[in-house]
């Protein structure tokens, strides 16, 4: 049996650029209107090519996605990310069949539900109500398969009271409410959903994403497109990064969003301020360096799960007579704050510092930290006078992965594992022979 859900086949789709739709002539003055536009632009043609300028295919033609192969087999759900540009919409659109490849070829096999844009596969003038049983018609829907889900559908979008107002009276957020009820609901063998989740309120937004972890879970195949590394690092074992219409990476969710974010925030494991000037700083006491590194010294950038890391903080103090608390904070790719930590070495503790250049290292345990992308805030503050001197909110950056092998708190487990922490605590297992009881 076939297990695949989707095979992309190096498709490439190109898009003219420059250049008006061509639009359909209904009167006298639209014609000749038209024909002086494309006189205009012979000439103006004419003209540069006369000045020695070359218009090459390149000028009047872009690549949306270029040379793209992958496959994504039933039960996946895989994250797609990239830059604006990147090609992330055109491809929902070849896969869904909105739009043809002008290469290569895409094998769906299963029903596809999509949600791309706002309004897409509504008619403005029917109600809520008709919507409904349009969609589920589209998916191939029959007409008693939508009535035993369409009071769920309707309970989801929590549109009771609107459900038979016509489309046109609702806003985008209502569209989208609906929309997503509706391909959530009608059980297609592949879900396909874009960026549109960001145009509902918070609280919608969180009841899709575990809306869309329920259908992952009972597994569908999920092609997830968004911005929010938070939406698919928690939905997506899998992603693929595009930039400029092509493949970039394409692997386990939480190096390929790790990577995407070290190259989008320019986070690096390692800062050097050299310039003073620039340095995070008050009157008393300067930053000017930080380290993520592993127990052999070495700076690093990605470290296992099971390993030691260290935070290296590297500061001048201006003037003396001050008790310091060097710190830092850190916080996961969903912002969230994991834990802060100051400096609790008793040869400086509570101990006012001289003039001098310091380095302080605070070690995080191995078996601590989850999976993930960890951001490293840095901070000295005093407690008298109460001042924080700086905080540098995103000094530097880390990845934690978990090879293969050796004892972690999942053990075996393969997929995800919740928790923004991971500690490998210790447990204790007493047996009971048949007959005997607990004392």
């Amino acid at each position: 049996m076939n297990n695949r859900a989707i095979y992309v086949d190096r498709i490439s789709k190109q898009y003219r650029i420059g250049h008006g739709k061509s639009a359909q002539y209904t009167t006298l003055r639209d014609q000749v209107s038209g024909v002086i536009q494309r006189y205009a632009r012979h000439v103006w043609r004419i003209g540069r090519e006369n000045d020695g300028e070359s218009l090459s295919s390149q000028e009047e033609h872009i690549w949306a996605v270029r040379d793209i192969s992958f496959e994504v087999m039933r039960g996946e759900v895989v994250g797609i990310i990239g830059p604006n540009g990147a090609g992330k919409s055109t491809l929902l659109k070849i896969l869904t069949r909105i739009t043809e490849p002008t290469q290569g070829r895409v094998a769906i096999f299963g029903k596809v539900g999509s949600l791309l844009e706002v309004g897409t596969g509504f008619h403005k003038e029917l109600t809520g109500r008709e919507n409904v049983y349009l969609n589920g018609a589209i998916l191939g829907m029959k007409k008693v398969e939508i009535n035993r889900k369409f009071e769920e559908i309707v309970s989801f979008s929590e549109f009771e009271k609107f459900i038979d107002t016509p489309m046109k009276y609702y806003s985008s957020g209502m569209q989208v409410r609906l929309a997503f009820s509706v391909a959530a609901h009608m059980e297609p063998d592949i879900l396909l959903i874009d960026e549109v989740l960001a145009v509902g309120d918070a609280a919608f937004q969180r009841k899709c994403l575990n809306k869309m972890e329920e259908v992952g879970n009972e597994g569908r195949t999920v092609i997830f497109v968004s911005h929010h590394m938070p939406s698919i690092v928690r939905l997506c074992e899998r992603t693929i990064l595009l930039g400029q219409g092509q493949i970039v990476r394409d692997g386990p969710t939480h190096q390929v969003v790790g990577e995407y974010l070290h190259k989008a925030l320019g986070t690096t494991p390692t800062r050097n301020w050299k310039d003073p000037q620039n340095a995070p700083s008050s009157d008393i006491v300067r930053l000017r360096s930080m380290a993520i590194k592993n127990s052999f010294g070495q700076v690093v950038d990605t470290v296992d799960i099971r390993e030691m890391v260290a935070v290296e903080l590297g500061y001048e103090v201006m003037r003396p007579g001050y008790v310091l608390y060097p710190g830092f904070t850190i916080h996961n790719e969903e912002e969230i704050w994991l834990f802060a930590s100051l400096e609790t070495n008793p040869e400086w503790l509570r101990k006012p510092r001289p003039v001098g250049y310091f380095v302080s290292t605070g070690w995080i345990p191995g078996n601590f930290l989850a999976e993930g992308t960890m951001f490293v805030g840095a901070s000295i503050r005093t407690e008298d006078p109460q001042r924080l001197h700086f905080y540098e909110r995103e000094a530097a950056s880390f990845q934690v992965i978990e090879n293969p092998g050796g004892l972690s708190a999942r053990i075996d487990h393969p997929g995800q594992f919740p928790g923004v922490v991971r500690p490998l605590l210790q447990w204790e297992t007493t047996y009971y022979s048949p007959g005997q009881t607990p004392p």
